[in-house]
């Protein structure tokens, strides 16, 4: 079975740092693509991802303060998130699916990813 299960969260202080992961189990990691959506009560998109080849994705609003990586070794994916703000409050799930082709990345982008973990709180306190 299909297991996406995200760890690292919690609650910092704006300009702090925190490092999500994901492990996965039940796929063929390595030939799948990965990424990180976040759901807020005034956003839903995604903020990063990593394609099986490695080509990454960042939204804007994330561009230079976060980093996707994966460790297909470990069938591991990662987020570290620097300088962090109060917008950036919001549960993070971690996504994967066979092939994305990044078309919308809000909401109505949901369902490319195939595979859904069940979350995890990041808050942000300024």
């Amino acid at each position: 079975e299909v297991k996406l299960v995200e760890s690292g969260g919690g609650s910092v202080p704006a300009g702090g740092s925190l490092r999500l992961s994901c492990t996965a189990w039940g796929f063929t990691f390595d030939d799948s693509d990965m990424g990180w959506y976040r759901q807020a009560p005034n956003e839903c998109e995604l903020i990063a991802s990593i394609r099986s080849g490695g080509r990454i994705y960042y939204a804007d609003s994330v561009k230079g303060r976060f980093t996707i990586s994966r460790d297909n070794g470990k069938n591991t994916l990662d987020l570290q998130m620097t300088s962090l703000k109060p917008e950036d409050t919001a549960m993070y799930y971690c996504v994967a699916a066979k092939n994305v082709y990044l078309g919308p990345t809000d909401c109505t982008g949901r369902r490319e990813w195939d595979y859904w973990g069940q979350g995890i709180q990041v808050t942000v306190s300024s």
